[in-house]
């Protein structure tokens, strides 16, 4: 656990973006279709700083060309959040944000490298597969013992395109470690341990 967040924190410092400050009438509100992790930066490798709970409407300032990531806030909490698992409402309909012509691109320019401080970017090995659409999570947390075993044990990293949420898959190459004692595995996936269920792969639930 230590590793992965050092290595994020790195990678924030080293990586910083300087956005194009946007006016407040040129921000859209948002529905997470699931819990949503909120990131510190446009990427799987950022810290996750918050999240936006299933139903739970946060607002999006704008969104990065040619990228599923926007910049969005909620409950005073201001940071990234995948768009694939957010919608909006357009003309009486919801759409994914990335088709609602009202929120604007945000134009960035990365910090210009310095000798001396290149940070190599963790490899992304693999996509998520999709998450069923009547797959229900785990509706109750496991107990705290799983949580202190699961940070107690941490086991290397691995980051896959996109954002992890409950229901999505793993690939196969992605190793999941036993629960002593419970039906569940688990991994370290984009920065957040998960549980998983070892039949079907499936993440049921997050810890943030």
């Amino acid at each position: 656990m230590q590793r992965a967040t050092t290595l994020a924190a790195t990678l924030l410092a080293a990586t910083s973006l300087t956005i194009l400050s946007l006016p407040a009438s040129a921000a859209a509100l948002a529905t997470a279709t699931t819990s949503l992790n909120i990131r510190t930066g446009p990427g799987p490798q950022f810290p996750v700083v918050g999240a936006i709970p299933q139903q739970g409407n946060a607002t999006v300032t704008g969104c990065i060309q040619g990228s599923l990531w926007c910049q969005v806030t909620y409950n005073g909490k201001q940071g990234w959040a995948y768009s694939q698992y957010m919608m909006g409402n357009v003309g009486g309909q919801m759409v994914a944000v990335t088709q609602n012509r009202d929120v604007p691109v945000i134009v960035y320019d990365a910090p210009p490298a310095t000798v001396g401080t290149a940070v190599a970017m963790p490899d992304i090995n693999g996509e998520f597969i999709a998450p069923e659409p009547n797959a229900a999570p785990i509706q109750i947390a496991p107990p705290p013992t799983v949580q202190t075993y699961v940070v107690q044990h941490p086991v290397n990293p691995v980051y896959l395109n996109g954002e992890v949420v409950e229901g999505a898959g793993l690939p196969q190459d992605v190793v999941l470690t036993p629960v002593p004692d419970q039906e569940y595995s688990y991994a370290y996936v984009n920065g957040v341990p998960v549980l998983v269920e070892p039949t079907t792969r499936r993440v049921r639930y997050i810890y943030r």
